[in-house]
């Protein structure tokens, strides 16, 4: 299963460096995979979420994110989002936009692609905080069965039965940090990015849980009308386009500081979309698949949460990153970090009941063998 679900992107990976080669030569190889080691190793975070949602959508939804979906991450937002944000705020059109992508300008004075992105990093950060500080909120504040750290999981449970708590804590968050940590030029553009962004995540996860559960109800009737079991289905049609829909979204959340920290590397975005698209984002998808075939998310019970916990924290990072730079290096450690320590605690959790079902074992053979 290992080589059929990663074959493609090692293939990828190959011709992805061969063309960095021949466009740049050694250097260019270098960076490429530089780009792409740091894509994979910053991102596993992303894969695990993007299993959760992955593994609700229907075959055909999976081979969808896994075709059209790479194509999305590596054009849409390796490439040409940086283009699209220089064309918007620079006020170039798109064929002056790329020129400026690939050429220093002549003139000293004039901004360099890099720096104007650099520039729309407040609003990127905003909007891509939010939706991430949203979903965050939205899995902790819910009265999950299983829970991983039960001492401040639970009564963020309690707390989460108010009705709309988590557009609460999220609006009021945002107004602290268009107030604290964004400057007088970018307080309103924060502020409307960030609105955004919760606006976003609050349409695309309403639809799709809408017309998942509007086909979860005609299955059921259907089934009560043959006189068949009613099954738990997984999400097809308008439902699996939202939730695919969802998980771009999701994905171009977790890109938006990945692409502005590239250029700490490099500033050729050919070399970046090689790098972040082709290898990174392949390996990312390619992992996010093994995790569901693999039912390590059943295996591993906290590794949900644990993810959930980095989003948090990378949602956090965002905001801080409106005021001061924070290293894209830092980001990704403490993504692993919970990441780690939630599988370690599955390990754990996993081994104390493998222990107590032993037990109960050898305590009902002892009590049969002395009857």
């Amino acid at each position: 299963m290992v080589i059929r679900v990663f074959g493609i992107s090692i293939a990828v990976t190959i011709v992805s460096l061969g063309v960095a080669y021949l466009y740049g030569g050694w250097t260019a190889l270098a960076l490429c995979a530089i780009l792409g080691i740091l894509e994979v190793s910053l991102s596993f975070d992303n894969a695990v979420i993007n299993a959760t949602v992955l593994e609700k959508m229907s075959e055909f939804w999976q081979k969808i994110f896994l075709t059209i979906g790479i194509l999305i991450a590596v054009f849409g937002m390796r490439l040409l989002f940086p283009l699209l944000i220089v064309w918007v705020t620079a006020g170039l059109n798109p064929v002056e936009a790329f020129d400026l992508a690939m050429n220093v300008p002549t003139d000293p004075n004039a901004e360099t692609y890099e720096e104007i992105l650099t520039a729309a990093h407040p609003q990127i950060a905003a909007f891509g905080g939010m939706f991430l500080f949203m979903l965050f909120l939205n899995f902790i504040l819910e009265d999950n069965e299983t829970k991983w750290l039960t001492w401040l999981e639970k009564p963020l449970a309690v707390i989460g039965k108010l009705d709309q708590l988590a557009v609460v804590i999220a609006g009021g968050s945002l107004v602290l940090i268009a107030e604290f940590l964004a400057d007088d030029q970018h307080r309103s553009t924060i502020m409307i990015s960030g609105v955004l962004g919760i606006i976003t995540y609050i349409t695309v996860n309403s639809l799709g849980q809408l017309f998942h559960t509007e086909e979860l109800a005609a299955e059921h009737d259907e089934a009560v009308k043959s006189g068949g079991p009613s099954q738990l289905a997984k999400a097809t049609g308008k439902a699996g386009f939202f939730l695919f829909l969802y998980l771009e979204v999701l994905d171009a959340s977790f890109s938006f500081d990945g692409v502005i920290g590239a250029f700490a590397i490099t500033a050729d975005p050919i070399i970046i979309a090689l790098g972040l698209g082709f290898i990174g984002a392949m390996f990312v998808r390619s992992i996010t698949v093994y995790l569901v075939r693999a039912g390590t998310l059943n295996e591993y019970r906290y590794l949900e949460h644990g993810a959930h916990w980095a989003i948090g924290a990378l949602a956090a990072i965002l905001f801080f990153s409106i005021k001061w730079h924070i290293n894209e290096i830092i980001t990704g450690l403490v993504g692993v970090a919970f990441i780690g320590a939630a599988a370690l605690s599955s390990i754990v959790a996993n081994r104390r009941e493998a222990a107590a079902e032993s037990g109960s074992e050898s305590s009902e053979k002892d009590s049969l063998t002395a009857k």
